[in-house]
């Protein structure tokens, strides 16, 4: 069985086009001889197209106020016991200076969807960023909203969006979902973003609840099919304020997995080593980076914010994720033979060109 495994690992690595029931069997028939054995691959992979380089960004929560209600999320519109905030544009520029200073070339702007932060709010602070520092790339993770926002934004100078599609199966969607917001939509959101000409970004919860491996089979069928130029998957990790405070948690065994697995699909992709993973294990983001990955997200966001961005529980909010350990991540990252990039690190077609 273990060769049958190894031989479809294979098979992805060819550029085959894996069917549903192969993946499914990929997920369902995974030793660790076979993670061992993807992992490798994957760390090849990655090796050739973007060398030993692990890029980093400036994560920068600028908002924990957000319209929806989705079931996993720790500052969902319901929770009562969050504490809010909103980081008022010089804020948010002095985050840029700050790790501008200190070897940043990509910023990402991540908040909830709050209505505070109209296209008018958003394009003023996304061209106060782009004219301190033209070098550098900035990426939005602010939800769903309309085409013509996007396009707005994309105007204004942001270079990349990030837009977990969450699951790509429409009844495990509306298991974590409020009824007003569908997969239908989602989708449509990430096919504008590429059509637009931001490098963009999808990916899922590993071990969410309600997910299967036939969830998973879809998820990667859609992720072949979209060919987004980011990937983020990190372990599901419940939060005690929400519906699934009592489920389970993702494992790091089977997100390492899927990263490797994700890597040979698409071998160019950038692809982070997730807080989550940090947050599951102590040395979550080496392994992910040994089983593919290529990106790191430092936090940026002023201290005093930091515990209130706590989409789950016991999120590490102190130490090494944060910007200003950046000597304690570079060494962590050189003991396992890569290193930091200060480079902007877009996806190499765009290098290409």
């Amino acid at each position: 069985m273990e060769n049958a495994v190894k031989e479809k690992i294979d098979s992805l690595e060819s550029g085959s086009l894996l069917s549903a029931e192969e993946f499914i069997f990929l997920l369902e028939n995974r030793t660790p001889s076979a993670a061992e054995y993807a992992a490798d691959k994957a760390s090849k992979i990655r090796d050739a197209v973007y060398g030993k380089d692990i890029y980093i960004r400036g994560l920068i929560e600028f908002t924990n106020i957000c319209k929806n209600d989705c079931y996993y999320c720790g500052i969902r519109k319901s929770n009562k016991n969050a504490a809010r905030y909103r980081l008022s544009k010089e804020d948010i520029l002095n985050c840029a200076d700050y790790g501008y200073d200190i070897g940043f070339r990509t910023f990402v702007l991540q908040g909830g969807e709050d209505a505070f932060f109209t296209d008018e709010v958003l394009t003023d602070i996304i061209k106060s960023i782009k004219n301190n520092h033209p070098d550098c790339a900035l990426t939005l993770s602010v939800g769903e909203r309309s085409k013509d926002s996007y396009q707005k934004l994309f105007d204004a100078g942001a270079d990349r969006y990030l837009l977990r599609h969450e699951t790509a199966d429409d009844d495990h969607y509306s298991h974590l979902h409020p009824p007003y917001l569908s997969l239908s939509n989602r989708k449509k959101c990430l096919y504008e973003l590429k059509e637009i000409g931001y490098q963009t970004g999808a990916g899922f919860m590993v071990g969410s609840p309600g997910q299967t491996k036939e969830t998973l089979a879809k998820d990667l069928i859609f992720l072949r099919e979209l060919e987004p130029e980011m990937i983020g998957i990190g372990p599901f990790i419940p939060h005690k304020d929400t519906p699934f405070k009592d489920e389970k948690s993702g494992t790091l065994e089977d997100t390492l997995y899927l990263l490797s697995l994700i890597r040979i699909m698409l071998p160019e992709v950038l692809l982070p080593a997730t807080t989550a993973l940090g947050t599951i294990h102590p040395n979550g983001r080496e392994m992910g980076i040994l089983s593919g990955a290529n990106v790191v997200m430092p936090n940026l966001s002023p201290p005093n914010v930091r515990k209130k961005y706590m989409l789950y529980d016991n999120k590490i909010c102190t130490g090494e994720e944060a910007a200003e350990c950046l000597s304690c991540l570079s060494s962590r990252i050189n003991s396992i033979g890569y290193s930091l990039s200060t480079d902007r690190g877009d996806h190499i077609k765009i290098r290409r060109k």
